[in-house]
């Protein structure tokens, strides 16, 4: 997707080519439509009067299409403002005093922060689950967590990095057989790859409408109906989400979440082949023009739009300063200013330095086949004159540059 730099919040009218869609994708057209048409209407969900019911009928639509998404029953799916929300209110609901928590090791903050603060305060314990080099689950570390009889078994769906995919057939089968209860944060694989909660029995599911193209700031959390504990709501005050989320709905945003999923739905499959043949481009035409360049995680068992490059020897920051313009990320957002590195790369085995020389892009639905050709040539010309400034003594061919490019520290959750 190739947006107007102002339109993006940069300075000038160049235009941005946008491969952060793990931070946050565009607004689909449809989703923007049903949010604009909601918010120019009024009315409380929760008011009995004409204006009341038609708000309702937009949140009770909105909830058939994010279920139609998933393959669960609306009467399962509780309207948060985020998967963040929806990962804390998951984990709050399922902890129990004595039982152990069991995430793994490169789990999105908004699971591993959230899953410490309750077993501290329940006192419990939390088990954290190693990743091999390809960031798929150490399945013996697994097997040796659910021997303490945990309450719950929290692994996410989709990497946010490196966009590795786990094996939840395996980690649901595990689980229940020990007895455990198990959460997915699925924020990046919502609406990008097929879900069908009907055949994955998981107990309990976080997504964001944002990451696949609804408004920022709505979300849901899906619990399997007869399976899990009483939900115990973060805040207090109202009887909405039947009691189990209070606060006046966000119509606007639920009406957006609820089209976004009707439009991803109806051409998924195509479009994860469509973006992955993007990405396996991107990726050949990059490796090849920078040697040394490596990518992280498993090759085949991760999401259709993402990779993660490692950059041998020059600096993610340097590289994302130098192509200001292409809107590519260092990693998860949420840690934005921090110094230390990826926690999901160091789990993987890399060392600082390589963590510290790591992009990732994110390609989806907007993406072009003239975004990739213009990304790469500003990728390969950014290393190349990065790399001159670095080591003014050797000689390198910088490629024409097409124009600059821009990138984003890390956004994620």
């Amino acid at each position: 997707m190739t947006t107007e730099g102002r339109g993006m919040g940069q300075k000038g009218t160049d235009p941005v080519i946008y491969l952060d869609y793990n931070a946050t994708a565009p607004v689909r057209p449809e989703a923007l439509a049903a949010t604009t048409a909601a918010l120019a209407a009024v009315g409380n969900a929760s008011s009995v009067h004409a204006a009341g019911r038609d708000a309702a009928y937009a949140v009770d639509q909105a909830r058939e299409r994010v279920a139609a998404l998933l393959g669960c029953s609306p009467s399962e799916l509780i309207f948060t403002s985020g998967a963040t929300e929806a990962n804390n209110l998951a984990i709050r609901s399922a902890a129990t005093p004595g039982r152990s928590l069991v995430v793994s090791a490169v789990e999105h903050p908004a699971v591993g922060e959230a899953a410490a603060a309750v077993a501290d305060s329940v006192g419990s314990k939390v088990y954290t689950i190693g990743v091999h080099r390809d960031g798929t689950l150490r399945v013996p570390e697994l097997e040796e967590a659910l021997a303490t009889s945990p309450t719950l078994v929290s692994v996410m769906a989709a990497n946010n990095e490196t966009g590795v995919l786990a094996d939840l057939d395996l980690v649901v089968r595990l689980a229940h057989e020990a007895g455990a209860l198990v959460h997915s944060d699925a924020t990046q694989l919502v609406g990008r790859l097929p879900i069908d909660l009907r055949e994955l029995r998981l107990d309990l599911l976080s997504l964001s409408g944002h990451k696949f193209g609804a408004p920022q700031g709505v979300g849901a959390l899906f619990v399997r109906r007869g399976t899990v504990p009483a939900i115990r709501p973060l805040a207090y005050g109202g009887g909405h989400e039947r009691g189990r989320r209070p606060g006046t709905l966000n119509v606007p945003g639920i009406a957006g979440l609820g089209a976004a999923a009707d439009a991803a739905r109806r051409d998924l499959e195509q479009e994860a082949a469509r973006i992955r043949t993007l990405r396996d481009r991107f990726e050949a035409e990059v490796m090849t023009a920078l040697p040394g360049t490596r990518r992280n995680g498993h090759p085949d068992q991760r999401l259709p739009g993402v990779t993660s490059l490692t950059f041998d020897g020059l600096p993610a920051d340097a590289l994302l300063a130098a192509m200001p313009h292409l809107a590519a990320s260092e990693g998860s957002a949420c840690s934005s200013g921090a110094l230390e590195p990826s926690h999901v790369l160091l789990a993987m085995g890399l060392s600082r330095d390589e963590a510290d020389s790591t992009i990732r892009f994110s390609l989806g639905h907007a993406t072009s086949a003239d975004d990739i050709d213009r990304a790469v040539q500003c990728v390969t010309d950014a290393a190349h004159r990065v790399r001159s400034a670095l080591h003014p003594n050797i000689t390198t061919t910088a490629p024409a540059h097409p124009g600059g490019q821009e990138g984003t520290r890390r956004h994620d959750a």
